[in-house]
């Protein structure tokens, strides 16, 4: 081993005297929380929910806090956004009679506990409170709640697709971006046409290399047509999942799974033997489809072996996160296997 120091510089990322990152090299991260107050800010003030209707005006008065991290990588061009954050609104809402004379006035919150870029694809979770519990301040509560939710969910979309694109880094992005294809079209020559098509093979390899294939191998104290018919039964999957399902058992037949998050069909179906799909994430870019490739190996009697299989897994959603193929893996050890063998006793 190479001491301190020693070794081929080739392989040697070296500090340079002017501070430059050269081509990124190293991980730029840029610190995004005051960034994302001003988001909030600018979006979640003054915002009118009702203005009339049913005799109700509402609106979001403020942004009252906003806790947590939230954070930009940047290397070789590719943007990492990272958030967790904690969020509070308040509110305001004016109740009148038929005759516009006003019945109450009351104010409340709106506690968003949880903006995390790992659940990036799925709306937050919300709050909405009231300090007056009477039948108006219910009555307010109940429309800020449906109402309001709507108006919070699109701020909240906005917010995670401007962090997907470099939140605070995003103009000096594109400025790069420019300047690359300046520079580009400045020192380019007449190319010929076999430069062309190499060009365009690249590019269809690069579109490739954005997918992984995620293999993995679980052991079960079950029988394998156990197994196989708890994967393949929508009643079963509720109850390991909590959450609603519709599968077919049928060749060709539709599946949605996870509240609708994940959906597909079978493919190809051997009773306690093989399951495959095609499975599509909700986040995921559109067009894009992946294949679950389930097979059930029983070396001895109530001893099941399931090797897993899911090919072209994309590492980027539809907002630029990277962390695609690390949460499908850790969804199908955590959230399906570890789930059934807690849920049916199948743990080895």
């Amino acid at each position: 081993m190479a001491k301190y120091g020693e070794g081929d510089k080739r392989w040697i990322v070296e500090d340079r005297p002017d501070g430059a990152n050269v081509h990124n090299w190293h991980w730029a991260e840029t610190d995004c929380i005051e960034w994302s107050r001003n988001f909030f800010n600018q979006h979640l003030t003054n915002v009118t929910v009702l203005n009339g209707e049913g005799n109700l005006y509402i609106k979001i008065k403020k942004l009252e806090k906003l806790e947590g991290e939230a954070y930009v990588n940047v290397r070789k061009g590719k943007i990492i956004p990272g958030y967790e954050l904690n969020v509070t609104l308040l509110w305001e809402g004016e109740a009148r009679d038929s005759e516009g004379g006003v019945l109450l006035k009351a104010e409340g919150s709106v506690e968003i506990p949880y903006i995390s870029d790992e659940n990036a694809d799925e709306n937050p979770e919300l709050r909405v409170l009231v300090k007056d519990e009477g039948p108006i301040g219910k009555r307010l509560r109940e429309a800020m709640w449906d109402k309001g939710k709507v108006l919070i969910f699109e701020k909240v979309r906005g917010y995670v697709e401007s962090m997907a694109k470099g939140g605070p880094c995003k103009e000096e992005l594109e400025a790069k971006k420019v300047t690359g294809k300046k520079e580009e079209a400045g020192g380019s020559v007449m190319v010929e046409k076999k430069e062309v098509v190499k060009k365009e093979v690249k590019k269809e390899e690069k579109r490739k290399e954005g997918f992984k294939t995620i293999t993995m191998t679980e052991k079960f104290s079950c029988r394998a047509k156990d197994l196989y018919e708890i994967l393949m039964d929508e009643n079963r999957w509720k109850g390991f999942t909590m959450s609603n399902a519709r599968i077919s058992k049928e060749v060709g037949g539709e599946i949605s799974i996870f509240d609708g998050s994940v959906t597909g069909k079978n493919l190809e179906l051997q009773e306690g033997k093989l399951i495959v799909q095609k499975w599509r994430f909700g986040s995921w870019p559109d067009g894009i489809d992946s294949t679950v490739r389930l097979t059930f190996e029983e070396p001895e009697p109530g001893v099941t072996i399931v090797k897993l299989k899911h090919v072209d897994v994309p590492e980027e959603d539809r907002y630029g996160n990277s962390t695609v193929v690390e949460n499908t893996e850790r969804g199908w050890r955590d959230l399906i296997f570890h789930k059934i063998r807690a849920v049916f006793g199948f743990g080895i």
